[in-house]
């Protein structure tokens, strides 16, 4: 005899299990490994591991590619006069027929590309920007141009968290491009925190609130990556120095009335050179293969009579900073290197011959206060400079504090960095990035 009761009960239960199947398979699908939360931390993951690897595998690139240029510099000493304007022309001809968007800093094309990120990545964050922009800036090193492989990390690896993100089909936003290149910065000098602040002051002109986490996350996988592989170095080296506020007060407006004035010009030359529509500059820019070339040739006679500005000038300047004096012209030396290689529009970035050509503004100021600690002034100099040129005036502080172990002089830096900025401001209105990245900005748009 069948059971109504039961019988109800079955034709009940059915239901109420197809439901608990169907929210199971609803959090599946929204917190499982396929789910899109999980999918974008693979892609934060794996976009900074590898940014992380490739930022150590181009640090390694460029110092093997100075290290065998210096040589070739010190077995013949003029040669550099033929070999250096021909390598720029080269690489100037090869940029503007390979990937045009390779050139330069790489910053510029980052800020650029948060406009349309999507579509960036078929020009402004492509694979093969990537790709030439690696390649060259290792081949300007090799010819003695005066770059440094920074700015360049920033391109790359912004384009490398895009790809992650479209390898795992997240959306690809400008908080990806800014935590790319954030990333980079922070591989690039072991310097994490400042990875973060170059985010908050560059890359992302409005910083969102929902870029923290991005950011944050991303420069610590790359920053661990970095730690982990290359150990707990510090880029120039520590520095003991410190200043008493009484030393400070009078060092202080110096060093940073001096740097913005400084940095200021160089901001203001290297816009003019990019933007003005004067004739002889347009003129210039309308033959780009011969412009490198000059700019080469300018670049060898300077390093051909210092010895001292080819390439990063790391050496020289790491000197300085730890109390060794320079010959009173190797900051405007390299001053003149650095622009001359910055207009010849050769992949490479501006940081690392920047910090240098600081320095040598820093030796400069310790023989108006030759009583103080050495390293001290340098490192002052160098935060007015850097300051003045990139208009990022924590961002300053934070790299050169923790490119040299200085957290006694964080005070005296911040506030050099804060004068240097004012300054560089009253010479050039404009800041070097942003207005370098308005050649980009149709390409961000139109991909």
């Amino acid at each position: 005899m069948n059971d109504p009761a039961h019988g109800k009960n079955l034709s009940e239960a059915a239901p109420r299990r197809r439901r608990a199947v169907d929210r199971i398979s609803i959090v599946a699908r929204r917190h499982g490994p396929t789910s899109p939360v999980w999918r974008k931390r693979a892609a934060i993951l794996s976009g900074a591991v590898a940014l992380g690897l490739l930022a150590l595998l181009f640090a390694a690139g460029a110092d093997h590619a100075s290290d065998l240029f210096l040589a070739f510099a010190r077995r013949w000493p003029w040669a550099p006069l033929i070999v250096t304007p021909a390598a720029f022309a080269l690489l100037a001809w090869l940029t503007r027929r390979i990937a045009p968007d390779a050139r330069g800093s790489g910053i510029p094309q980052i800020m650029a590309a948060r406009l349309d990120p999507e579509a960036a990545m078929g020009s402004l964050a492509s694979a093969r920007t990537a790709i030439v922009k690696f390649g060259l800036t290792l081949s300007a090193l090799l010819a003695g141009a005066s770059v440094g492989r920074e700015g360049p990390t920033v391109q790359i690896s912004a384009t490398i968290m895009a790809y992650a993100h479209r390898l795992f089909r997240v959306p690809v936003t400008a908080s990806v491009m800014v935590a790319g290149g954030a990333a980079g910065v922070a591989a690039a000098f072991n310097t994490p925190l400042a990875g973060v602040t170059f985010a908050i002051e560059e890359l992302a002109s409005a910083y969102e609130q929902k870029m923290t986490m991005l950011v944050m996350t991303a420069v610590l996988i790359s920053g661990m990556v970095s730690l982990g592989l290359a150990g707990d170095y510090v880029y120039f080296g520590a520095m003991i120095d410190v200043l008493t506020v009484r030393q400070a007060l009078p060092l202080v407006p110096v060093a940073g009335i001096l740097g913005g004035l400084a940095g200021g010009l160089f901001s203001k030359l290297m816009l003019a050179f990019a933007t003005s529509d004067a004739p002889l500059l347009a003129a210039l820019r309308r033959r780009p293969v011969a412009l490198a070339a000059g700019a080469g040739l300018v670049v060898a006679l300077v390093g051909c009579a210092t010895g001292m500005t080819w390439g990063t000038s790391y050496e020289p300047a790491r000197l300085i900073i730890t109390g060794a004096s320079a010959p009173w012209w190797f900051g405007p030396a390299k001053f003149c290197a650095t622009l001359a290689t910055a207009v010849s529009g050769l992949p490479g970035g501006i940081f690392a011959p920047s910090l240098a050509v600081g320095a040598g503004l820093g030796d400069l100021l310790r023989l108006a206060f030759p009583a103080m600690g050495l390293g001290a002034v340098a490192l002052l100099g160098m935060t007015g400079y850097f300051t003045g040129v990139v208009r990022a005036p924590l961002t300053a502080v934070v790299i050169i504090s923790e490119a040299t172990a200085s957290r006694g002089l964080l005070l005296p830096l911040l506030a050099t960095a804060l004068i240097a900025d004012w300054v560089a401001g009253l010479v050039s209105r404009e800041r070097l990035y942003h207005g370098l990245s308005r050649a980009f900005m149709g390409k961000a748009e139109k991909g």
